[in-house]
């Protein structure tokens, strides 16, 4: 016993020496040393018991597990054994074939064009898809066919014939594009296949988008040439004309083609469309242009008639979502809602009548994962515990027996077995990372599968402070959510300096109970002394519709308030200097820190704006429009909550910093931004990443902008 209590003593004396190893900026961004585990490439089987994940080390391998007993039972493909170094795969139905996607280049955020090869796990055989690189492929139903887009046009490859018919003629470089998205509806409705096979084969349904007389937006791409090349695309900025956009099904038998009756004299957006699983009905979203008005459309395959299934309206603006399940006789579907002023999920009879609200509560469904048909249960993700944290529910169709299955507090993500026997749990919160976990679906955890030991065991060579989460209240009455690192020797009788944090757009969260959001550099500058926060200011999401939509048709407003309140809210501690109160943002954030060091200048001496938007009225159409209007209706609403139109407020230490080739938050919003400083005399600090995109990534990029960063923080705050 005494031998132990000297080990023990020892152990302890020891432990504060071993654990004061200072984070590097290069170990956050440049060596990996804290990187979480994951599960790459996770695809249930069609059996239901089995999985397959991608693998990558000496050579990328699909592998086949047991969700039961967590072992490997198979490795399907190996790129060593086909000579071909894949980075993403797709089974077709009875998954006896699988689409390898090689040498992929990227077009926007969410769309790239790779090569592809067909390889059959039978007889071994690897066949070229295409000698040019393609967009989206997708088997047919049946398998008989792969799909896919070239030159804004559809193709089939017939996989027995190998021959490729070209099914639209009309796709031209921003013309016409056939099966794809334009850009706004990729960025803002987040898709970018815009074609969808009937679940028979026998018929495929595609958007047609005619951006001829969308306004042009160019770049210049230097790529280190002696002139630069100018990329051009329809960019539909706020107020300017959209795309045209039609829905046409195409049938496989007949080469015919049926127009869906779907477009009126005004302008709409149709944001999804879905077949129902007996192929005989298309449902199709229609929204109006301010888009608090949608409505679900059935439209007839055969002759292209559409009748209307149900409608919503709201005084503010609708989301988009997925969330649409249909049941497997078509009889039923299921929708969620934030009719009620929560996101819930609803059943429908197929005709269009309301049957039941099945979840109910001040709380929010934030993923719904499925439906398991023979069991009558419903699985879904929500914030029912606490806007902070996210769990997994399950609940039959008549809104009983509702059971939490997730054990752990903090963020729990699932993923599903396709007959819901199982789920995969990634669970992480603000001071753990990522553990990965099976559990069965009444919530027995059976094993784990990643445990992100390797990064735990690096953790404790450091000397790391804790998220903790704190509330405060506003002048308003407005009850808001934060959460505070401290410094490493933190003592309440010092003052401290202070970097916030902020994001702040519509529907986002930056304080939620989950691991990353640049924790370690947040360390890093703790063990420098600084005090790390973030605020959930009002607009934002976890907190149902009425705090979530109480920003509309004045972006930047409330949240810059409620930012201001928070600094206010720090200045008030005993340990913080009042005089040394920074924020920082990057996107939406950069909007949101140049609005504060503009509108809060006694209370901000210190900003950094990474990508901002600095007037709505340079950015795109259906983003700024949903919250917004259009500049047109409400010049108000963008010129008073535009960075631009306070530069001459500026008094303290300001940085900006875009990338010359972002498609998405144009260098158009900075440069505008900096005319207008540069005509207030002010003075302030610029930084441009030339070819860089919204991302501001690649090789050393990421290095190099959060030294810069770190650099702008240390002389200034």
């Amino acid at each position: 016993m005494k031998q132990k209590l000297i080990i023990l003593l020892l152990s302890l004396a020891i432990s504060p020496a071993i654990s004061q190893k200072e984070i590097s900026i290069n170990d956050v961004f440049l060596n990996r040393t804290f990187t979480q585990d994951w599960v790459y490439g996770l695809n249930s089987m069609n059996d239901g018991i089995h999985y397959t994940t991608l693998e990558y080390g000496d050579t990328t391998a699909i592998e086949k597990y047991s969700y039961q007993s967590g072992e490997k039972v198979d490795i399907i493909l190996k790129s060593i054994d086909i000579e071909l170094d894949f980075t993403g795969y797709t089974f077709n139905e009875n998954e006896s074939l699988v689409l390898l996607e090689t040498n992929s280049e990227k077009l926007y955020r969410h769309s790239k064009k790779s090569i592809y090869y067909l390889y059959d796990l039978n007889t071994k055989k690897v066949t070229k898809i295409s000698e040019k690189k393609i967009r989206l492929p997708e088997f047919s139903p049946n398998s008989k066919y792969i799909s896919y887009i070239y030159k804004n046009n559809i193709y089939t490859y017939d996989i027995n014939s190998e021959e490729t018919t070209k099914i639209t003629h009309k796709g031209l470089p921003n013309k016409i594009i056939c099966g794809a998205t334009d850009w706004v509806y990729e960025e803002e409705f987040g898709f970018t296949k815009a074609y969808a096979w009937s679940p028979n084969s026998e018929s495929i349904a595609y958007y047609i988008f005619d951006e001829s007389k969308v306004p042009e937006f160019s770049m210049d791409v230097f790529e280190e040439g002696l002139y630069p090349k100018q990329e051009r695309f329809k960019y539909p900025k706020a107020g300017e004309r959209n795309s045209k956009v039609r829905i046409n099904i195409f049938n496989i038998k007949s080469g015919k083609n049926i127009e869906a009756k779907i477009n009126k004299k005004k302008e709409f957006y149709f944001p999804r469309m879905k077949w129902t699983n007996k192929s005989n009905r298309l449902f199709v979203q229609r929204m109006n242009r301010h888009q608090n008005h949608l409505e679900m459309l059935s439209v007839n395959p055969s002759n292209g008639d559409a009748s209307l299934v149900f409608e919503e309206k709201e005084n503010t603006y609708i989301d988009v979502h997925d969330n649409l399940i249909f049941y497997n006789d078509d009889s039923f579907f299921l929708w969620t809602s934030e009719k009620d002023g929560y996101n819930h999920i609803y059943l429908y009879r197929i005709d269009g009548k309301k049957i039941r609200q099945i979840t109910k509560g001040d709380w929010e469904v934030t993923q719904f994962y499925g439906y398991d048909q023979i069991n009558k249960t419903l699985y879904y993700q929500s914030t029912e515990k606490s806007s902070l944290q996210r769990d997994i529910y399950s609940i039959n169709v008549f809104g009983k027996k509702k059971k939490l299955l997730s054990k752990e507090r903090g963020s729990n993500n699932a993923k599903f077995s396709k007959n819901y026997k199982y789920f995969i749990n990634t669970y992480s919160s603000a001071n753990s990372p990522n553990i990965i976990d099976l559990y069965d679906s009444r919530g027995k955890k059976q094993r784990n599968i990643k445990n992100s030991n390797k990064l735990t065991q690096t953790l404790t060579e450091y000397n790391l402070t804790k998220k903790e989460f704190f509330e405060f209240t506003t002048e308003d009455g407005v009850n808001l959510n934060g959460w505070m690192m401290k410094p490493i020797d933190f003592d309440s009788n010092k003052k401290y300096p202070v970097l916030m944090y902020v994001y702040g757009g519509p529907g986002s969260q930056t304080v939620t109970d989950s691991w990353g959001g640049q924790y370690m550099w947040y360390q890093m500058l703790c063990q420098q002394g600084y005090i790390v926060v973030s605020i959930d200011n009002r607009g934002t999401g976890g907190r149902g519709s009425e705090f979530k939509k109480c920003t509309y048709k004045e972006l930047g407003k409330l949240e810059t308030i409620d930012q201001i309140e928070g600094a206010k809210y720090l200045s008030s501690l005993s340990y913080v200097d009042k005089q040394r109160i920074g924020i920082w943002g990057w996107s939406y954030g950069g909007y949101m820190s140049s609005l504060c060091i503009l509108k809060g200048s006694q209370y901000f001496n210190t900003a950094i704006a990474v990508a901002p938007v600095t007037n709505w009225r340079f950015y795109d159409t259906i983003y700024t429009e949903r919250y917004m209007q259009t500049p047109q209706e409400n010049s108000d609403g963008y010129d008073l909550n535009s960075p631009i139109h306070y530069a001459d407020s500026l008094s303290g230490n300001y940085l900006l910093i875009h990338g010359s080739a972002d498609d998405n938050v144009h260098v158009q919003n900075t440069y505008e931004m900096v005319n207008a400083l540069v005509k207030a005399n002010k003075q302030f600090e610029l930084f441009i990443y030339p070819d860089k995109n919204h991302s501001i990534y690649g090789g050393n990029t990421r290095l190099h902008l959060f030294t810069q960063i770190t650099d702008f923080i240390t002389k200034n705050l």
